[in-house]
């Protein structure tokens, strides 16, 4: 799934490549992505886009005298960029199009979706704040304002474990699956521990690597062009789907918790104290 600092490059991307051009053309292939119907897609047509933001993990395209258009890729869903859109009209079918956008200069983007899941989401509106997946956000953990005291007055009183925890988004907006095990390796904690339960110490060293994983993934994928975030972004990652594979700071096997839809990875030796954690799924199976 793209998280905070993929998105943060398309943002990048698009901001350079979309704003001052015009919106002739949005085609909706595949029907279910679109969670708005007032205003309608064809809303869009005609109007210039004048910014691109990004809240959490939701892309939000502004345009001058229109509405928004506001995407979020979910698991499987990706942003491909054209410099010269084909020629016709896409046909609906079993592909992975989902949505194309097209520019007055015959450039535009697509917008795909591979996999039987399908939950990449496109909203139309007025105000980003109308889909209900950005009014729940949490606060951007790179914005200026983020700071250690804030950090520290989210997570307290916090019963959950940390990876439950980060991965929020009504608590921290943008962490998913991949950059939780990331941050949770380079501030040396275990996934499994409480947020409630941090020390002073340990709340500073997990809001350092909060904000120094998240803004060395920024930086390494600036400048990248859309269809080579998702290759850079794996080549980047020390333990997230790494399993079994040596630790790169102490050389341990990285090992791997397995739930019914995902899963997680660590370093024992950097994280737990050398003990494996139970992978609960692994347990049963073997019973």
């Amino acid at each position: 799934m793209p998280e905070l600092p993929e998105v943060e490059a398309l943002r990048d991307f698009l901001t350079e490549h979309l704003t001052g051009r015009e919106i002739v053309r949005v085609l909706p292939v595949a029907i279910s992505v679109l969670k708005t119907y007032d205003p309608p897609l064809t809303a869009l047509e005609g109007h210039q886009v004048t910014a691109v933001h990004r809240h959490g993990k939701f892309l939000d395209v502004e345009t001058a005298g229109g509405p928004r258009l506001v995407t979020h890729l979910a698991r499987a869903g990706w942003l491909h960029w054209k410099d010269s859109l084909p020629s016709g009209l896409p046909r609906p079918g079993k592909g992975p199009l989902a949505l194309r956008v097209a520019l007055e200069t015959g450039a535009g983007f697509d917008l795909t979706e591979a996999g039987t899941q399908k939950r990449l989401a496109v909203y139309v509106v007025a105000d980003p704040r109308q889909v209900p997946g950005v009014a729940r956000l949490g606060p951007d953990p790179l914005a200026d304002d983020f700071d250690e005291a804030r950090f520290a007055a989210l997570l307290e009183g916090e019963r959950r474990q940390l990876k439950g925890a980060l991965r929020d988004q009504s608590l921290i907006a943008g962490v998913g699956n991949a950059y939780s095990d990331e941050i949770l390796h380079a501030a040396r904690m275990s996934p499994f521990k409480l947020a409630a339960s941090l020390t002073g110490e340990e709340t500073a060293r997990l809001y350092a690597a909060l904000r120094g994983t998240l803004a060395e993934a920024v930086e390494r994928s600036r400048g990248i062009a859309a269809g080579r975030l998702k290759s850079e972004k794996k080549s980047g990652l020390r333990v997230h789907g790494r399993t079994g594979e040596p630790c790169p700071v102490c050389g341990d096997t990285v090992r791997e918790v397995s739930f019914s839809d995902s899963s997680l990875q660590y370093c024992p030796t950097c994280q737990t104290g050398g003990k494996p954690l139970a992978d609960r799924r692994l347990s049963r199976l073997l019973k």
